[in-house]
């Protein structure tokens, strides 16, 4: 850049903490506006297998990718496909050394960025709630409480409802027909050893037709599920989502006829069920471009979650950084850096997609659920223990 600009990112998730990272590694600074109000005000969520191609790009831009190999767990890369009779018919295991996608837990990574700052970068609970071009090419950002602050660049890496993508498009997400409900399990191990049995060190899904059952190992003996199925987003309907054995009799009922030891990770989660309908973006999402202003990760181009959506996240927060750094203008930046983010998250938002309708296929039939492109018929299939 010619002169130094003003630059605002808005949202403190993995995209825009490693762009914020980037710049002021390379003597730009850089304000994040974050509305939770610290950095442990809530769970970040579950696991990230951080795939070298993209998200690792990234950490690699940041020179963090060696501190991300000490924190990730490569053991984690394991993949078990079961059918709903708790057959196993794949065990996917990384060989000795490979680390193409560790998962690491979304705190640590949350974490690790947020040590990779100068202090006082995050300005922890200053939501945003809108940002307006102006006419000299800058960007002005309203606050929750009526202040205004303007930029020369404002970034909107503030998630599927994004306060600052209605400046350059009318999009908003749609549900995209299926459904998640996450539950918990804690010190696995040892308070529920069948349920460590199903998922290993990593990631298992049991499946049938529009139907699975996922779990995710975390760090420290944490097990998050997920029970997955396509359905209308009022699935839930005539039934109270805090009354936990209500919900938990509405599920078993949808997965009745399963192998029990699949059914005991609905019957022995621990605390409640938390609905997360899926959401997407239309695909393509694109806009004209409004000086001043971009949108990096779901802001952009939220898609369904296949293990796409952070990597591109981080991959359009380094790749941005690097954009400003490398141009004279602002302008500038952003031709660079839409003019292949954009493209990009089409082609990923496509696959996404042909990948959610593959795995959640609109039929009840088990042999619908193994499509031989997913999982090729030399497959190993035994009885889950």
């Amino acid at each position: 850049m010619s002169t130094t600009p003003r630059i605002a990112i808005i949202g403190a998730g993995p995209g825009g903490l490693v762009c914020a990272s980037v710049l002021q590694q390379h003597g730009v600074p850089v304000t994040v506006f974050e509305r939770e109000g610290d950095p442990h005000s809530r769970s970040q969520g579950g696991t990230l297998d951080i795939h070298e191609e993209t998200g690792q790009v990234a950490l690699r831009a940041a020179g963090l990718f060696d501190r991300f190999l000490a924190l990730s767990r490569p053991e984690g890369q394991q993949w078990r496909l079961y059918d709903r009779h708790a057959t196993l018919i794949r065990h996917d295991q990384a060989g000795e050394g490979e680390v193409s996608k560790p998962e690491i837990d979304r705190g640590q990574l949350r974490a690790l960025l947020l040590d990779s700052l100068a202090p006082g970068t995050v300005r922890w609970g200053h939501g945003v709630r809108a940002v307006t071009p102006l006419p000299d090419g800058t960007a002005r950002l309203h606050h929750h409480d009526g202040s205004v602050e303007d930029f020369d660049l404002v970034i909107g890496a503030d998630g599927a409802w994004s306060r600052v993508r209605p400046a350059l498009s009318a999009a908003e997400p749609s549900y995209a027909g299926v459904t998640m409900v996450e539950i918990h399990f804690d010190d696995v191990d040892h308070r529920h050893p069948g349920i460590a049995r199903l998922v290993g060190p990593g990631t298992m899904s049991a499946k049938a037709g529009r139907r699975s059952l996922v779990l995710q190992r975390n760090s420290n003996g944490h097990v998050r599920g997920y029970v997955t199925f396509r359905g209308p987003q009022d699935w839930h309907a005539g039934l109270d989502l805090a009354d936990t054995e209500a919900v938990r009799a509405r599920l078993l009922a949808q997965y009745e006829g399963w192998d029990e030891s699949l059914l005991d990770i609905l019957r022995d989660n621990e605390g409640g069920f938390l609905n997360r309908p899926m959401f997407v973006l239309p695909v393509p999402h694109t806009w004209q471009r409004v000086p001043g202003i971009t949108l990096l990760g779901d802001a952009a181009h939220l898609m369904p979650p296949v293990g796409v959506g952070a990597n591109l996240a981080l991959l359009d927060g380094a790749e941005l950084a690097r954009a400003v750094i490398d141009h004279a203008t602002v302008d500038e930046a952003l031709d660079a850096y839409e003019s292949v983010m954009l493209p990009r998250a089409v082609d990923h938002a496509k696959t996404a997609q042909q990948m959610l309708t593959s795995l959640m296929p609109d039929t009840d039939s088990d042999v619908a659920a193994f499509p031989d492109t997913q999982w090729p018929a030399t497959a190993r299939a035994t009885r889950a223990q």
